[in-house]
């Protein structure tokens, strides 16, 4: 891969570059290149599997990539283009950053993540920057953005699904509000994130799960369900100090929801 066109150099991520696989897990790959780099130089080495064109994935920072089998091994290749990468360091050092939609993530994922990836990732081809640290700047707006889109996600939930029975839209809200609460913890804590798999674990939110076992289509259960989310985003362990100021709040124990 790294001797391909356009390429500068190839690092290895996921829970391989985190030491956290298992025997069966994939190998994540990116290929970080600089101008006209062509998919069609990746799909013509002739490995199994499907290849993207640029933009294939939804565009955005997440450009596009491949799913590969080689030597028996699933591979997954993303694109990573040099000056968007550089882009959005800069960007993430002022403590900017946006939002973008992405399959498979409930909450979205923040242009900041190929920052993290060059932070938590090993390079195994060419060179790369190394963020020396989380910036500062970006823990606070991070932190902040996050609390308050979970906040917004469960409000509109309360006022517009709950009184309507609508289980579903509860449910979804509850999901979304959960990794955005997720991603604001880890930013306050000066923590990259790469993906949600294991978000809520690392949040300390997985008591979420509790909440959603109970729900039921009956618009007071289902108000109740949004409030004790409420609540345990804002208990989630951790310092004050680290605590988003949007999610600080009174703390209560988590009622019994009714069936």
């Amino acid at each position: 891969m790294a001797a391909l066109p356009a390429v500068e150099a190839v690092a290895l991520g996921g829970s391989r570059a985190q030491r956290t696989h298992t025997p069966d897990s994939d190998w994540d790959l990116a290929v970080y290149y600089r101008g006209a780099f062509d998919p069609a130089d990746l799909r013509s080495v002739g490995w199994e599997g499907e290849v993207s064109e640029i933009g294939g994935w939804g565009g955005g920072v997440f450009n596009g990539g491949a799913w590969l089998t080689i030597d028996g091994r699933r591979v997954d290749v993303h694109y990573r283009d040099l000056d968007v990468v550089e882009h959005e360091l800069a960007e993430a050092n002022a403590g900017r950053f946006r939002v973008e939609p992405l399959l498979f993530h409930l909450a979205g994922i923040p242009s900041y993540l190929v920052v993290a990836e060059l932070a938590v990732n090993q390079v195994l081809r060419g060179e790369l920057p190394r963020p020396e640290e989380y910036p500062a700047e970006l823990r606070r707006t991070a932190s902040e953005r996050w609390a308050g889109n979970a906040r917004a996600t469960l409000a509109y939930a309360k006022a517009n699904h709950a009184p309507q029975g609508r289980l579903t839209e509860v449910a979804g809200a509850l999901a979304t509000a959960a990794a955005q609460a997720g991603h604001a913890v880890l930013a306050a804590r000066g923590e990259w994130v790469t993906n949600e798999k294991r978000l809520l674990e690392r949040a300390g939110l997985r008591r979420i799960d509790e909440v959603l076992a109970a729900l039921r289509p009956a618009p007071e259960t289902l108000t109740e369900a949004i409030e004790a989310a409420e609540r345990i985003m804002a208990e989630r362990p951790r310092h004050d100090s680290d605590r988003p100021a949007m999610m600080r709040e009174r703390r209560h124990p988590t009622p019994r929801l009714r069936s």
